[in-house]
């Protein structure tokens, strides 16, 4: 649907009570700004109207379960210049009861093809649904402190996947960080990232394997930059003191990108 026919339509409104009990159980949305939790509200009643939930294996999504998922959702581009456009490459959220069993079919350098089943919380899939675990969404709230959190980790890969690769490095404004070119941008936005992810993965593998101090981070991060993003993405958004404290360079690239209005 068109954007400007899609704006014509003005989302649902969301009680007073039912947002409240959102932003009371993820204390990461109660600490914002009166004007960002306006703005997040009103976000969230168009992301409902835009999006489509579906229940899997007969989970019942309920005003709780659509309302905190959009909540969260939404967070990521509450700054962003074009909003919920950003998520314009999908309409459908899957949510599971509890984790979710992905099949996996890879092909490895000899060309033998190997299947097998990877137990997950939640995924994206480029100009397709987004999958999620409630048990890890309604568990967000008490995950804050750890800088994890599902919705915000998938939607990331959402953000990320705009210039059709998920390489830690989403589509970027002009003139970001000063930059000419978005070449120039590009090589700014990694010139940050890749050496954070670097360290982090390095020094998640000493704690593998030699039981040196573990990284804060989720260690899923290490699996690639992608999911490096990914998982600094959920922290920065729901424990920004934390986040800032361990990854301070990151800290002001992500300021630069998420809150453009902070220029």
């Amino acid at each position: 649907m068109l954007s400007w026919l899609r704006n014509l339509r003005a989302g649902p409104r969301i009680p007073d009570a039912a947002w409240q009990a959102t932003l009371d159980r993820y204390p990461f949305l109660s600490e914002l700004a009166a004007s960002d939790a306006t703005r997040l509200r009103e976000l969230s009643a168009l992301f409902l109207r835009d999006k489509r939930f579906h229940g899997a294996k007969g989970f019942e999504i309920t005003d709780e379960v659509a309302l905190a998922i959009a909540a969260q959702a939404v967070l990521p581009v509450l700054h962003l210049r074009g909003g919920l456009d950003w998520y314009d490459d999908f309409v459908g959220i899957v949510v599971h009861a509890t984790e979710v069993v992905a099949r996996r079919r890879v092909t490895d350098p000899s060309q033998v093809v190997h299947e097998y089943d990877e137990v997950i919380a939640g995924e994206a899939m480029e100009n397709g649904p987004v999958t999620l675990s409630w048990k890890a969404v309604l568990d967000s709230g008490a995950t804050a402190g750890t800088g994890y959190n599902v919705v915000i980790h998938e939607f990331a890969h959402k953000i990320d996947m705009r210039d059709g690769a998920v390489d830690g490095c989403p589509p970027l404004p002009a003139g970001f960080a000063g930059a000419r070119t978005p070449n120039a941008a590009r090589a700014a936005w990694l010139a940050v990232l890749k050496p954070a992810y670097e360290d982090f993965r390095e020094k998640t593998i000493l704690a593998d394997r030699f039981g040196a101090e573990r990284p804060w981070l989720d260690d899923y991060g290490a699996v690639n930059i992608g999911e490096f993003f990914a998982v600094a993405c959920e922290a920065y958004f729901v424990n920004r003191p934390r986040f800032g404290a361990d990854f301070a360079p990151l800290l002001a690239l992500f300021d630069e990108f998420f809150r453009p209005a902070r220029r």
